[in-house]
């Protein structure tokens, strides 16, 4: 780790100084480390792009994505700079990606609907029932992510199960395997940021 290498900046705080040491534990594969590190963040990411998206399923979403980014560059870090500094420079970007990307979507759509040339075009709205080929269709993505919940480690693989599949509440779950609320949701931060990269590394759609 080129990270170890460097001194470690004198000015920083005793949160910070522990913060390196979670990450120098992640990047030798200490599972626990990614966990502790979205322990500490997972809350105050969650709602620096909450503030910035105002959507709670897309903040959810890119929360998830911004940690899986920086978990994917880790090596890129530095104790230059404080880990928090850096974290929420990473979230804060893709941030800014996703809502120039939400823009053009929504003028590319726009554009679709309202070219003048087909004013019958109109985006369709499915109804409840589905027919059999989008219930064939619906089987094979449960079936898949099955298959993709069944690659991860415990204790993420267990977590998921119990959340998504047996659809337990964060407090039933703590309750069930004694472990402080905060370390559930985390761990299961991390599981569906696992799962997306699982996912992507398939080229699934799901």
């Amino acid at each position: 780790m080129e990270s170890e290498k460097m001194d470690v900046n004198k000015n920083f705080s005793k949160k910070a100084q522990e913060d390196f040491e979670l990450v120098s534990a992640a990047l030798s594969g200490d599972q626990a480390a990614f966990t502790a590190i979205m322990v500490r963040y997972r809350e105050p990411i969650y709602y620096l792009v909450l503030k910035m998206i105002r959507n709670e399923s897309d903040a959810e979403d890119i929360s998830i994505e911004a940690f899986e980014k920086a978990f994917q560059k880790l090596d890129q870090y530095t104790p230059q700079y404080a880990f928090s500094t850096w974290l929420f420079r990473i979230a804060t970007n893709h941030c800014i990606d996703f809502i120039r990307k939400k823009k053009l979507n929504t003028t590319s759509i726009d554009e679709v609907i309202d070219d003048g040339e087909n004013p019958s075009r109109r985006i369709q709205v499915g109804g409840n029932t589905k027919d059999p080929e989008e219930k064939f269709i619906e089987k094979q993505k449960i079936d898949s992510m099955h298959n993709f919940v069944d690659q991860l480690d415990d204790p993420y693989k267990s977590l998921v199960v119990l959340r998504y599949f047996k659809e337990l509440t964060y407090e039933e779950i703590a309750d069930l395997r004694s472990i402080p609320l905060g370390t559930v949701k985390a761990q299961l931060f991390r599981a569906r940021a696992l799962l997306a990269e699982l996912i992507r590394k398939s080229k699934t759609n799901i």
